[in-house]
């Protein structure tokens, strides 16, 4: 695909970085990060000749809050508001997350999301800080991400360790929503500018196999992760999974009006995204699932997922980054049209927070970064999202994550269990595909629908057995 086209297609699009750098907090000596956000500002201006000029921190609500509700910092708000003025200073329009996972100690004493109490104090805050700061700040994030706090916290119990209890951790799901909604109506009623929103965590992926079961247990994944957060943001209602069963509701946490609150309209809905998913039939394991030289981790997530009806597999022959992350271009755009496709003009317009920052991985033969090889990734990526734009789906916003943020979260799990090939220590280069570059072909992937929804011509690597780069 030309860039004159991606140029034309995501001429309205903010361009930007984040990072959970805390507003609240002491600056922070210079880092990496600063490395990694001129390289992506370069990149930016070598391929599309646009500069990214909004930058996204973390308010930090335990900084701000730490003794309790109705109390505030002095020196915390004092910094956050400095904060802000040198974002402004430096020709950046700042934006702002709420909750970058944690909550203050005495919340998280009390019980954290299990507690509904925490929405309304999140409400609260959430007030206080458009009152004081409303006027400056381009785009308020209430969460850069509703799953981490409340599925892996609450549920699983992956971070803090054994925290989980299991299906009654879900009422945290619903107060994490719940939250969402009185912070949005609230940062409203006090006049702040900007768009208001927050962060789901996109999960797309590929059926394993041709099997019927394999794309039915796809579509389960779907159900317990996009499915479970939108569906009470964007209908109303929480997820029914195929036995006409609310494993929300179940819990006995929903009240009356909830869920009106719940669906408050948004902003822009921000789509976290880290890498597609192989995905099968728990009783297809046996056959797709490497016996030798497979992740034991993969082995114990596989253990989790199962009782949900479904399970994943590497990918085969497909190179990866040092994370692991299996390098397919298309499978952000795939995700999102699938998303249109289940919601259609409910969606608000998107930004995409892209853990893209791992590119910078990317090495050539003698071990020194593959400038040319990352940015044909890049071109080719927001090629696949320009076909999306250009074909109806409304993208407001594209951002860089910091690859040094969340370490925690990437090496101990998503390096683990979302590991593309078998053996990752030596995974397979194939060249890059021409496709990256030239793109001819995909003026014919994105199509209309009988119901007049966005769908994809499903590419190969949606058709074969192994999604593949080659």
């Amino acid at each position: 695909m030309h860039d004159g086209f991606l140029h034309e297609s995501l001429r309205g699009v903010d361009w930007g970085v984040a990072t959970a750098d805390c507003l609240a907090a002491p600056p922070p000596p210079p880092s990496e990060r600063v490395g990694h956000f001129r390289q992506w500002t370069e990149d930016m201006r070598q391929l599309f000749g646009v500069t990214p000029d909004t930058h996204r921190m973390a308010a930090g609500w335990p900084r701000l809050q730490p003794d309790g509700p109705g109390t505030w910092d002095r020196e915390a708000l004092d910094r956050f508001d400095r904060a802000l003025d040198a974002l402004l200073a430096g020709g950046a329009r700042p934006a702002v997350t709420l909750l970058d996972r944690t909550l203050p100690p005495w919340l998280d004493a009390a019980g954290g999301w299990l507690d509904r109490d925490t929405a309304e104090h999140f409400a609260g805050y959430a007030a206080e800080l458009g009152r004081r700061f409303g006027d400056r700040v381009e785009r308020w994030i209430t969460s850069t991400d509703l799953a981490g706090p409340t599925l892996a916290d609450h549920v699983a119990g992956m971070y803090p360790p054994s925290r989980g209890i299991g299906r009654a951790g879900l009422a945290s799901v619903h107060h994490i929503l719940l939250a969402n909604g009185l912070a949005v109506r609230a940062l409203a009623a006090e006049g702040v500018r900007g768009r208001i929103g927050t962060t789901v965590t996109l999960v797309g992926g590929y059926p394993a196999t041709d099997d019927p079961f394999d794309r039915l247990a796809l579509e389960r994944l779907e159900s317990w992760t996009n499915r479970l957060f939108l569906d009470p943001l964007l209908l109303g209602e929480h997820m029914v999974t195929e036995d006409d069963v609310s494993p929300v509701e179940a819990t006995g946490c929903v009240r009356p009006g909830d869920l009106e609150t719940i669906a408050t309209r948004q902003g822009l809905l921000g789509l976290s995204w880290h890498t597609p998913f192989r995905v099968t039939a728990p009783e297809n394991l046996p056959r797709v699932l490497p016996t030798t030289r497979c992740p034991s981790a993969l082995n114990e997530v596989n253990r989790l997922l199962v009782g949900l009806g479904f399970a994943i597999v590497p990918f085969a022959d497909v190179e990866t980054t040092a994370y692991g992350w299996p390098i397919i271009p298309e499978g952000l755009a795939d995700a999102v049209a699938g998303l249109h496709d289940l919601y259609g003009d409910l969606l608000p317009p998107l930004s995409v927070i892209d853990n893209g920052m791992a590119d910078l991985d990317l090495v050539d033969a003698n071990g020194h970064s593959d400038d040319a090889r990352r940015q044909a990734l890049l071109r080719a990526r927001l090629s696949w999202l320009a076909g999306l734009v250009a074909a109806g789906v409304e993208v407001c916003g594209y951002e860089y994550w910091s690859v040094l943020d969340n370490l925690e979260a990437k090496f101990r799990y998503t390096r683990l269990y979302a590991m593309a090939v078998p053996d990752h220590e030596a995974p397979p280069r194939p060249a890059i595909p021409s496709d990256w570059v030239h793109g001819g072909a995909f003026a014919d992937a994105v199509v209309t629908g009988p119901t007049g929804r966005l769908t994809l011509v499903p590419a190969a690597a949606r058709a074969s057995q192994s999604v593949s780069a080659t």
